[in-house]
């Protein structure tokens, strides 16, 4: 896709830079990696509510699940 050289230099963006594009609202948005993943760090900051460390509480509950799934495939012997 050509996107024209004074909306790419507006936007920041140079030739070749990966691009994720998406349907939101029945709009099509272009954005850079960058980009985005910046936009879902302050999404995400601005909604979570937990205590700690997201990546702590992730971590913590797939180590739960891997515990649970040993448990169950052993038959709950230790």
């Amino acid at each position: 896709m050509t996107i024209p050289a004074p909306i790419r230099r507006a936007a920041g963006i140079e030739p070749g830079t990966p691009l994720a594009i998406y349907e939101e609202d029945g709009r099509v948005v272009i954005e850079t990696r960058a980009q985005l993943a910046a936009r879902i760090r302050r999404d995400v900051a601005t909604v979570w509510r937990g205590d700690g460390s997201v990546v702590d509480e992730l971590i913590g509950d797939r180590r739960a699940s891997a515990a649970a799934e040993e448990d169950e495939s052993s038959g709950g012997r230790p």
